[in-house]
């Protein structure tokens, strides 16, 4: 991978990932474009460019407000362009199929699916992942979804909380008749009582009718140090020795 600077685009150069078939248990998987036929036994539920990879072209939009550009297939889905070439963990693959929400992001302010948006069609758009939602993550959702102890096992809760959030930019107001016809993601620990309870504190909060004490602001946690291990030898009985350093 590369990451050069040049004029007001990054340069993301790396071997496109594009999905492959189903395995046995019907879940999606995905492999480098350039495998061997032998790995990939199914259709590809994207079309994989001819060309080279060093043929294709730049695909350029905006990511968290940074412009990027990257050098990949086109037909691309944008999940594996955020995961794999922008280091976004946050937006998850669940189903692969466009299902369950968990890769759910803000596009033009709209909640999309982005394991089933290719990057050649969002060009000049502006995407926003968890990441970018909220620099101290104090947004009025992500406050909310702690305060009512939506999360369990968190899997769902980026993309949930991104549609939760673009719903709330079209929708100040909104009843839990809106929040249940505009939140369609699926949650696994099946939280969905607590869901609509965290979007109608988040719309409260947004709008000055209620305030959420904010949590202490995200911190990084320091390397754990390095620890010489002793070397052991046997010796002529059998017995285990500690060698000094």
């Amino acid at each position: 991978m590369r990451d050069e600077h040049r004029g007001k685009f990054h340069d993301r150069d790396i071997r496109p990932s594009v999905p492959v078939g189903n395995n046995p248990n019907g879940n999606g998987s995905f492999r480098a474009a350039n495998s061997s036929a032998a790995d990939r036994p199914g259709e590809s539920a994207f079309p994989i460019h001819p060309a080279s990879p060093k043929l294709f072209g730049m695909t350029r939009f905006t990511v968290n407000n940074q412009p990027v550009q990257y050098r990949m297939d086109p037909n691309t889905p944008l999940l594996w362009a955020l995961r794999d070439a922008s280091n976004l963990t946050g937006t998850k693959y669940g189903c692969g199929n466009g299902q369950c929400g968990a890769c759910t992001v803000d596009i033009d302010g709209q909640a999309v699916l982005s394991c089933q948006t290719a990057i050649g069609a969002i060009e000049g758009s502006f995407v926003t992942t968890i990441e970018g939602l909220s620099r101290e993550r104090d947004h009025p959702v992500q406050l909310a979804w702690i305060a009512h102890n939506v999360p369990q096992c968190g899997f769902c809760v980026p993309g949930m909380i991104m549609a939760a959030s673009v719903l709330l930019k079209k929708n100040r107001n909104p009843s839990e008749d809106d929040i249940r016809d505009g939140i369609t993601n699926l949650c696994r620990c099946g939280t969905y009582p607590r869901i609509v309870e965290a979007v109608l504190a988040a719309a409260r909060v947004q709008r000055g009718d209620e305030t959420i004490a904010a949590g202490a602001p995200p911190v990084s946690i320091p390397p754990t140090p390095r620890v010489r291990c002793p070397r052991l030898r046997r010796d002529e009985a059998g017995s285990v020795r500690r060698i000094p350093f």
